[in-house]
């Protein structure tokens, strides 16, 4: 799979697939939202968002929703009236767009600007601040589960078959196939863009319902090797300059 960046981490973020919110401090030296050439109305709207405190969520990831899928971001800085993200490759387009918080809270937004990774938006209604950085520190180690559907082979010693997954996380997965698998029992899963470059995935089943299994991932994704595989599965061009 192209990497988009050598090091796709915001500044300031360590090398971790943990979330840390932040304290909730207005961040008078939040970086300028506003870009080069952008229009009147954007220019209005940079301003605006610019004009209201800001708030820094350190390393908080979150779930971008537009009309391409599901991707993820992580959180900079967020006011009453917008917020900045970084993407682990370029924004996807097709707005409007959604912020879906891990506790599953959504808010719906417009782009504002944008420039390399890194994307601002404006929120289309305030929101209360103080509730989205709660939200955030009541579940700091929910992963993002995002709705990716593509077709797999499950391997075991004995049997193969061919599965669909359901959506994904960085720890485990949810699919649906015809194989009778026992509860913690050790699967290979391959898709051709499961894992980009690496093929195959070793997990365990943990649960299962029917014809659907939830599994856990031997060896789980750093979040940005995963919002590379979302970018991969639903809109692969964001992935190349």
């Amino acid at each position: 799979m192209d990497q988009a960046a050598s090091n796709p981490w915001p500044r300031d973020e360590a090398l971790s697939g943990s979330e840390t919110a932040g304290d909730g401090t207005p961040d008078t030296d939040a970086p300028d939202s506003g870009r080069p050439g952008e229009g009147a109305g954007d220019a209005r709207a940079a301003d605006e968002m610019r004009a209201a405190p800001r708030f820094t969520l350190l390393i908080r990831a979150a779930k971008l929703v537009c009309a391409k899928g599901e991707f993820v971001c992580v959180i900079r800085d967020v006011s009453e009236t917008g917020v900045s993200v970084r993407l682990f490759h370029r924004l996807p387009s097709g707005g409007p767009y959604e912020l879906h918080m891990p506790g599953g809270e959504a808010y719906e937004m417009r782009d504002v600007w944008q420039r390399e990774n890194e994307a601002g938006f404006e929120f289309t209604r305030p929101v209360d601040v103080a509730r989205l950085i709660n939200e955030a520190g009541m579940y700091p180690k929910r992963g993002i589960r995002l709705d990716l559907v593509f077709p797999i082979t499950v391997k075991t010693l004995t049997q193969q078959c061919e599965g669909v997954v359901e959506n994904v996380s960085q720890q485990g997965a949810r699919f649906e196939c015809d194989g009778l698998f026992a509860i913690d029992q050790s699967l290979r899963i391959e898709g051709a863009d499961l894992t980009g470059t690496r093929k195959e995935v070793r997990a365990k089943v943990r649960w299962r319902r029917d014809r659907q299994y939830g599994v856990v991932f031997d060896d789980t994704f750093t979040l940005g090797d995963f919002a590379r595989l979302a970018a991969q599965l639903q809109d692969p061009g964001l992935l190349h300059e």
